[in-house]
């Protein structure tokens, strides 16, 4: 499939004993810091833009630095950015620094994939508010897309401030910063109230700060798929989870260590735990740890009807996790019925393959469904993904032939003109590889059909909460079913969708519904499926092509407690996905006139 980007990977760690316990222990004084990295590195693939980390040490003298934050842009952030503290421990080196980031009590890495189309330093997390107060330091990051970004910045200029940078990143910085700064003002005037002076007000408020209120009073508003983290400079920590539970969060706690990943399998294999010992955090609450290593979670937004991302099972988290692996395995094996239905139960001419390397799980899952159908089937490994070729060559014609070569294929692995070939992949998105790579590549092994088969269902909208797939007209099969209405004289349903879409946007978000869908309506899943094989068969092809999805059915039998399905059906779990999908539309209409 073509890769797709989604934000991001959140790693925290809080170390609850003195940093000699871990180095009589492990040996080391970087515990923490080696942790942090494992953590980021096994989530690499959740983002490769940019990495950035940052560390609180609550035991800095005053007058030096406490909170410290490295950042580095692409694909080799995560390395540059722990070179640049491994530099420190040089004679050369920022002391200081050293110190800092040994010596820490809070940990806390990002990995960043824009979704936006923002890139640059300035947009990498974690993102840092300055003040003297160590109780008014905020730093922040998250996985997350915010679908109402316009409507918390209009709060926010309502109330006076002026934001420097219009990103739902920075702005949530500003906002939380503000609500942040209102707790210790109510925290000052409760320590005068009980006649403290000095720095005892100053202690005061770094051993009473509650972050669940800034929480509260910050997250209220937000439309969105989140894991929002953070830490003060007094020490507190948190990590809050949409209410919806659309974006992923784990932790572990024992003695010596709390942990919070975006992936369960991330935590089990840094801490070597199992999976009893990882724990899911819940929609709508924030897991708090206090300056003094306190814990505890709270409710901060109550849970809304459950929808936790699909797609984090298809293909985003690593399929290492125990759940994952079982998942995909299933969804490739209750493909085996309409799979044998395209080759006409021709298995003895068949042969099976994937295309590498989210979708091989999915492939096992396919052939263990063959095999308990007693069946004599065949698998090779037919095609190659090489390394991703550079398009230096400016002619547009050599471009596409570069293209073309970025898989390779197996020579000799079926029987030309007589071996069907089934090819398992975890989904079909722009169809733009499958066209200019792969079904060329195949071509040349001259099957005598080839049944593409996609382990997810058709992805027919935009997703709104932290997937690179924001326009109906990039996906194939949007262009197949606008094509089938052109087909067929139907050019009216597309004014009348335009116009029941201009008629939501003027409701309330709230009130709107998702009116897209009706571009489907007319059509059954076998027309789609038809259209998007001639549309993605390039030109001078030989080879038939059929194509088999998953089922909406298939995909909730096969993930049970990921229902959010809305990039298949349309069905968005918030009121801010409606509205965007609305206007994606309007934009695709009007960008035909």
């Amino acid at each position: 499939m073509e890769q797709l980007k989604h934000e991001c990977g959140v790693a925290l760690v809080r170390l609850l004993k003195p940093r000699s316990y871990y180095e009589q222990k492990y040996g080391t004084s970087s515990y923490g810091l080696n942790k942090l990295y494992l953590m980021m590195e096994k989530q690499h693939n959740r983002g490769q833009e940019g990495a950035g980390i940052a560390c609180v040490d609550m035991d800095a003298p005053v007058g030096t630095e406490y909170m410290f934050r490295e950042k580095a842009m692409g694909k080799d952030a995560i390395t540059e950015v722990f070179e640049s503290i491994t530099a420190n421990h040089s004679p050369e080196g920022d002391g200081e620094a050293e110190f800092g980031w040994l010596n820490a009590q809070l940990y806390m890495g990002h990995l960043r994939y824009s979704t936006t189309g923002k890139s640059g330093l300035q947009y990498v997390h974690p993102f840092l508010r300055r003040n003297n107060w160590r109780a008014k330091n905020l730093c922040l990051c998250g996985n997350f897309n915010m679908t109402n970004i316009d409507e918390i910045f209009t709060k926010m200029t309502q109330q006076g401030q002026s934001p420097r940078i219009y990103s739902d990143s920075y702005i949530t910085l500003e906002l939380m910063g503000h609500r942040l700064d209102r707790e210790v003002e109510r925290l000052f005037v409760e320590a005068k109230s009980k006649g403290l002076e000095g720095t005892d007000i100053t202690h005061y408020i770094e051993d009473n700060v509650q972050m669940a209120n800034v929480l509260r009073t910050t997250m209220t508003d937000y439309d969105g798929g989140y894991v929002m983290c953070g830490m003060t400079g007094s020490g507190e920590m948190f990590a809050m989870r949409d209410p919806w539970g659309i974006r992923p969060a784990f932790w572990h706690m024992d003695d010596e260590v709390i942990a919070i990943a975006s992936e369960r399998a991330v935590l089990q294999t840094t801490f070597d735990l199992t999976c009893d010992d990882v724990k899911e955090l819940p929609a709508g609450k924030a897991f708090i740890i206090h300056k003094d290593g306190r814990s505890a979670m709270e409710t901060i937004l109550e849970a809304k009807p459950q929808a936790h991302c699909s797609f984090e099972r298809i293909y985003f988290s690593r399929g290492s996790d125990r759940d994952i692996y079982r998942e995909r395995k299933q969804l490739g094996q209750q493909l085996t019925e309409p799979i044998l239905k395209a080759i006409d139960g021709d298995s003895e001419h068949t042969v099976f393959s994937f295309i590498p390397n989210t979708a091989e799980v999915a492939f096992y899952g396919m052939m263990e469904g063959l095999l308990s159908m007693g069946l004599n089937v065949r698998s090779e490994k037919v095609a190659w993904k090489d390394i991703k070729l550079r398009t230096f060559i400016t002619e547009a014609g050599s471009r596409n032939d570069l293209a073309s070569h970025v898989y390779d294929i197996t020579y000799g692995s079926l029987r030309p003109y007589e071996d069907n070939l089934v090819i398992i992949d975890d989904s079909v998105v722009r169809g733009t590889t499958l066209k200019e790579s792969i079904f060329k590549i195949l071509d040349r092994l001259h099957p005598k059909k080839i049944v593409m088969v996609s382990s997810s269902p058709q992805i027919r909208y935009p997703d709104y909460y932290g997937i690179d797939m924001a326009r109906l007209e990039e996906f194939c099969a949007f262009r197949a079913a606008i094509a089938l209405i052109e087909e067929r004289g139907m050019w009216q349903l597309i004014n009348d969708v335009h116009k029941a879409c201009q008629a939501e946007l003027r409701k309330p978000a709230a009130e709107q519904s998702n009116c897209v869908r009706a571009i489907y309506r007319p059509f059954t899943t076998a027309d789609i499926n038809g259209k998007m094989a001639e549309m993605l068969r390039p030109a001078g092809m030989k080879t038939p092509v059929e194509f088999v999805f998953q089922t909406i059915e298939g995909l909730h039998a096969a993930c049970p407690e990921h229902k959010g399905d809305w990039y298949f059906t349309g069905h968005y779990p918030t009121p801010g996905g409606n509205r965007l999908v609305n206007q994606a539309f309007v934009k695709y209409k009007e960008s035909l006139l």
